[in-house]
């Protein structure tokens, strides 16, 4: 094995490993539990069955979250420990979403074990909740990945959108929302050219949602994730696909991920990266 793919494999296997370690958290993809949806009004909490919205791990009694006026309000029920953004719950208080500039309330339960968050998709809310001992977590199968290789880490040009520019961009809950699209990449994969719509989440990436031939085959059916570079002054960008990865609702029914728009449905197997989740 020559250094250089020595060096590869090795930047290849650091990788993966933090991506399993990543999604293994407490907190992370594979210890959500429930999502709940929050239509306008009262909904009383809990793992007990005469809840509205009842937890499959937690308290017996949460409390009461209500949604009107532009508050989504916390009525904590009296005896029951919680924390709000790691501060013992003391009385009512104000969940924040997703989309708050500041990010989500995280509402602790069960010594901080449990964790739940409101998140907004479109013009509904949803009550998202997380448990260290899920099921899901404790018994993770492992992740499967095609052999690492040098060629699957392909030269693009990005071609850049008019400034402000975005797309709609479907989810797996049915909803739609519009993302920034800053422009697209094309690369060639044997001499024939394809193209990759780019989302900007903020930050110095470019995000990639994407199906390939093996997407409901060897990778998973609803596509997968990659993020690239920034592209350089020339508009030069790599992109790995040894590191497209499976969105978070390939291991939970309780994820809301986004779907490949139509222009990055590719005519190509991508033969590289996360396989399908427990095949």
């Amino acid at each position: 094995m020559s250094p250089e793919v020595e060096v590869f494999q090795k930047y290849q296997a650091a990788w993966r490993e933090d991506r399993r370690q990543a999604l293994l958290e407490p907190d992370g993809w594979a210890s959500l539990i429930g999502l709940h949806w929050l239509e306008p009004g009262p909904h009383y909490v809990g793992s007990n069955a005469d809840n509205g919205i009842r937890l499959t791990m937690g308290p017996k009694y949460l409390g009461m979250i209500e949604v009107g006026s532009g508050r989504i309000r916390l009525v904590p029920e009296q005896g029951t420990a919680l924390l709000l953004d790691g501060e013992p719950v003391k009385g009512e208080a104000t969940l924040r979403a997703d989309d708050d500039p500041d990010g989500p309330s995280i509402l602790g339960f069960d010594d901080g074990r449990g964790q739940a968050t409101v998140i907004r998709r479109g013009d509904r809310y949803a009550l998202r909740v997380r448990h260290a001992d899920a099921p899901t977590r404790l018994g993770f199968k492992g992740l499967e990945y095609w052999p690492a290789a040098l060629e699957w880490q392909v030269a693009g040009r990005f071609v850049p959108h008019p400034e402000g520019q975005t797309m709609d961009v479907a989810n797996i809950v049915g909803t739609t929302d519009p993302v920034s699209n800053p422009g697209m990449v094309e690369f060639e994969v044997d001499g024939v050219t394809h193209r990759l719509e780019a989302l900007d989440q903020g930050g110095n990436q470019l995000f990639l949602v994407f199906a390939d031939l093996t997407s409901g085959h060897e990778s998973y059916g609803a596509g997968r994730f990659l993020y690239a570079p920034m592209p350089d002054a020339q508009g030069r960008v790599v992109l790995d696909f040894n590191r497209a990865y499976n969105p978070p609702c390939a291991f939970t029914a309780y994820a809301t991920c986004p779907l490949p728009p139509d222009s990055n449905r590719l005519g190509l197997a991508v033969t590289a990266g996360e396989k399908a989740y427990g095949r």
